[in-house]
């Protein structure tokens, strides 16, 4: 009983204060709707610089002095340290051959012997592409033979890691901007819908209503006008993507695409929950004052 009630007055409050609903949801809809775009732009970003982490190499060059066998049980060691994912070795006729794939040059024709050294390299395990990972496992490594010589690109790496922050840093703030404006406008709406019916609460709560009897419908109204925000937003990214990028750019509909598939459903979520936040914080104040 004190269900349906809830959800008959949940209901009912937005009839009977249809503007401030129809602002509210309104906003709440633009609002997830920039969220939604910058959300799908920020995932897509994230899986370029995931992707870009994964391709980071360590190159280790042995000395003239050591063998193939020698040279393949370091390669060995290496692969046993944390954080390495997998070691490709290269001999000498290898790197002759790749050399002459990629340069079109017999180097060994040329000069009459192979001035190409054994080599090996690194791949690393995810959460080990950070440059201060990679000095520490580069220091490992150099502690195996004193005639090693260690060579990655510690500026490139140093970039990477400073573009991946900043633009976390930036993500953070705009959402949170974002999504702090939909929860004051939920708050606003259901304080106007509490103020108008103050007398009905002051009345109830002088025949021993419980807090959560007198909240129970505003939340529901909150969950409702979030829900409707939070589904129309996604129908407008889905037509952004779906109608706009598909038919005019499909080369960065391909990229943005799987980020999209998560951010619909996440949206519908995120206004459900902002609703119902919003109204929780509304309803606790005004019932606090009153």
């Amino acid at each position: 009983m004190d269900f349906t009630y809830s959800i008959k007055e949940g209901f009912s409050g937005m009839g009977r204060a249809k503007l401030p609903a129809v602002v509210t949801m309104t906003v709440g809809f633009f609002s997830l709707v920039l969220l939604g775009l910058f959300g799908t732009v920020s995932l897509s970003f994230y899986d370029l610089i995931q992707d870009v982490r994964s391709r980071v190499e360590l190159e280790v060059f042995f000395s003239e002095g050591m063998n193939d066998s020698q040279a393949e049980t370091l390669a060995l060691k290496m692969k046993s340290i944390v954080g390495v994912k997998e070691v490709d070795y290269i001999s000498k006729s290898e790197a002759a051959s790749r050399f002459s794939r990629d340069f079109g040059e017999d180097v060994v024709g040329i000069l009459g012997v192979n001035p190409l050294p054994r080599s090996v390299k690194l791949k690393f395990k995810p959460g080990y592409t950070s440059p201060e990972s990679i000095t520490q496992i580069g220091k490992q490594i150099s502690q195996l033979d004193y005639g090693l010589d260690i060579r990655y690109n510690r500026e490139y790496l140093s970039g990477i890691e400073r573009n991946a922050r900043l633009f976390t840093l930036i993500t953070a703030v705009v959402g949170g901007v974002i999504a702090l404006g939909t929860i004051v406008m939920n708050a606003y709406t259901v304080r106007l819908a509490m103020y108008a019916r103050r007398d009905m609460i002051k009345t109830m709560r002088l025949v021993g209503a419980t807090r959560r009897f007198i909240s129970a419908p505003y939340l529901i109204e909150g969950a409702v006008q979030g829900l409707v925000s939070g589904g129309l937003a996604a129908l407008g990214v889905y037509l952004v993507f779906e109608q706009g990028l598909l038919r005019h750019e499909p080369n960065i509909y391909q990229i943005l695409h799987p980020s999209a598939l998560i951010v619909y459903p996440g949206l519908v979520l995120l206004g459900l929950t902002l609703g119902v936040f919003g109204s929780l914080l509304s309803v606790t104040r005004f019932l606090k004052e009153k």
